[in-house]
């Protein structure tokens, strides 16, 4: 995994799934002194950005890592002020969004948020359900382990015989049963974990880190991830 694209700015492959850790956000702002929730603010403005732009590389399928299920282990304002602007967000940008042919998915536990939110979530999967332009898969109160865990309940519960279980059928019990696995994960921020993100989907994904924090992440360090992800076999 590489840090930075080392060739021109020919792109020659475009993955067909993204996905996005969108790591650094209280850095950010910590950085220009400002509170951690104007972080978190500009994390989401940048969403719109880097959507529209991978409509335009050919991006089919973007799933960002929002909210994690360790998450409700920061500080209690920070995590009341993390829902808010989730239900604000899609209270003004649902209509665009739905406009512009994004189909939203939620991949996570309804479980533990706050029923007003739940409604709001559910709308806009309901709303957006027939577009076809992108979809935009928003990993929210999610963990890769959980998800796992919630599959194999499902799976007992249905009653499926042990010699009947596959890599096929536990993938169609996942939260992204519907969605085809990730070609490529990016991460911004600097770190080099997974954070257990996809880690089911993400076997044989191609990995890139930045040091760019995610408010930053703009339209040319979405390419040089792209032009990195062409040159890997």
């Amino acid at each position: 995994m590489s840090n930075q694209a080392d060739a021109g700015p020919e792109i020659t492959a475009t993955p067909y799934h993204l996905g996005i850790i969108m790591d650094g956000n209280g850095r950010w702002a910590k950085a220009r002194g400002l509170p951690r929730a104007a972080g978190h603010q500009a994390g989401v403005d940048n969403i719109k950005r880097i959507l529209e732009h991978c409509v335009q590389r050919g991006v089919k399928v973007l799933s960002i890592y929002a909210f994690s299920t360790e998450n409700w282990g920061r500080p209690p304002e920070e995590v009341s002020g993390l829902m808010r602007l989730l239900g604000l967000t899609i209270q003004r940008q649902l209509n665009e969004l739905h406009k512009n042919g994004v189909r939203i998915l939620h991949s996570g536990r309804l479980e533990g948020i706050h029923p007003q939110l739940q409604k709001q979530i559910l709308h806009a999967l309901e709303v957006t359900r027939n577009n076809e332009r992108i979809t935009l898969n928003v990993a929210f109160n999610y963990g890769g382990r959980a998800e796992i865990v919630d599959a194999v309940r499902h799976i007992i519960r249905d009653g499926v015989r042990p010699e009947d279980l596959t890599e096929q059928v536990l993938s169609s019990y996942l939260y992204t049963a519907d969605l085809p696995d990730p070609d490529l994960i990016v991460r911004t921020g600097g770190e080099w974990r997974l954070s257990n993100f996809l880690i089911w989907q993400a076997a044989y994904a191609e990995y890139y880190t930045t040091p760019t924090f995610w408010p930053e992440f703009d339209e040319n360090e979405l390419d040089k991830a792209l032009i990195e992800y062409g040159q890997r076999e």
